[in-house]
């Protein structure tokens, strides 16, 4: 039995994690079943790590694009695989195999305003709409993620399962010490900070969550700082003409992508976290908050609720003075601020990959009926 899982978005920032963790658990779960892994050339080497049962096959067709249609479903028959697993929503027609597809969120459809233009959102609405019915089962992350899927696309609910992420390991475990001091060392973080990590992208709402900080640091503790981590900051100016308008240069850092390790670190050194998002498919970064022990101030819109699950502030994302007054609450107030500690910590422990693995992988004997 071959299974092939397209690898190729390995190292991007979201779905990169949920392919990572697929195939790690895939590897400690099932040492029988061949896996074909699609990916860029220079993630090859990544599947040393792996079982033997999984082969490592270059990929270079661009995500996105008119060549992954063909190549794609070419590399798949070339492999003679029995079922393929696109962690995304682009599964090319002309895939002859069986198939299971992951629509992490419905963000393309949703916002439409975000794309590059018109081509992009008719590539994505198309290939989300192909693979809906194509599919012999579509995973998603949440039960928000189902609602949006169901009410855009004509597919029967049962067709539709829901698996939820889960947080890496390197977040479960007892705090590094030495890995925290070197990186407030590094980054000179002798001041309190509340943290953003995330894409920075116009749904996750930086701009208004720059302007909520600025009115939160009044009254608030002295010197107080605003950390975002994220990558393609450059790409969006107007983050930095916001942080000039509200003359808070010295009070927001700009810091990029930073590796999960050093994440660690920082979700446990930063005051609160804060993820203001107006849309997400799950959003782990506030349940990797809670594992680190950090308050967490997030949106009350989409799935952030449900990963929530009664363990941070929830605030409305469109409320610049309601994100303000989160920001106060979990940065001054120690009861509250206890309160969301002991909550996220107990949240945050049942969230297990291995646990969403088996389900996944359950779903991958189903469909080829063993």
């Amino acid at each position: 039995m071959r299974i092939a899982i397209d690898a190729r978005k390995l190292r991007d920032f979201g779905i990169g994690t949920y392919i990572r963790n697929l195939l790690i658990e895939l590897s400690r779960l099932d040492q029988q079943t061949e896996y074909v892994v699609l990916c860029r050339p220079d993630d090859v080497e990544s599947g040393e790590v792996l079982g033997r049962n999984f082969r490592m096959v270059p990929e270079t067709a661009p995500t996105y694009s008119i060549a992954e249609q063909i190549r794609i479903p070419l590399a798949l028959s070339r492999e003679r695989v029995q079922l393929v697993h696109e962690p995304h929503y682009v599964l090319p027609p002309a895939i002859r195999c069986r198939s299971v597809v992951t629509i992490h969120d419905c963000i393309h459809l949703m916002f439409p305003q975000y794309l590059p233009g018109k081509l992009a959102y008719v590539y994505a609405k198309a290939s989300m709409w192909f693979a809906t019915r194509k599919a012999d089962r579509i995973l998603t992350v949440s039960e928000a993620s189902k609602r949006d899927i169901l009410r855009f696309f004509d597919v029967p609910p049962d067709k539709v399962s829901v698996i939820h992420n889960a947080i890496d390991e390197r977040f479960l475990g007892p705090a590094d010490t030495r890995r925290m001091d070197l990186v407030r060392q590094r980054y000179q973080l002798d001041h309190p900070f509340i943290l953003y990590v995330g894409n920075i992208k116009p749904h996750k709402n930086i701009e208004r969550l720059i302007d909520a900080f600025g009115r939160a640091r009044e009254g608030g503790p002295a010197g107080l700082k605003l950390v975002i981590i994220g990558d393609e900051i450059s790409k969006y100016p107007a983050l930095r003409q916001a942080v000039h308008r509200h003359k808070l240069d010295k009070q927001v850092r700009f810091l990029g992508f930073q590796p999960q390790e050093t994440l660690a670190a920082f979700y446990r050194l930063a005051r609160a976290f804060v993820f203001p998002s107006l849309y997400e498919g799950f959003g782990l970064p506030p349940l990797e908050a809670m594992a680190c022990g950090t308050p967490v101030v997030t949106s009350n819109v989409s799935s952030l609720p449900e990963v929530a699950g009664g363990a941070a502030l929830l605030v409305d994302p469109h409320d610049t003075d309601a994100i303000a007054d989160g920001i106060r609450r979990a940065v001054n107030d120690e009861s509250t601020r206890a309160d969301l500690i002991a909550r996220g910590l107990a949240r945050a422990r049942e969230f297990s990959w291995a646990q969403s693995v088996a389900k996944i992988h359950k779903i991958y004997m189903e469909v080829l009926g063993r």
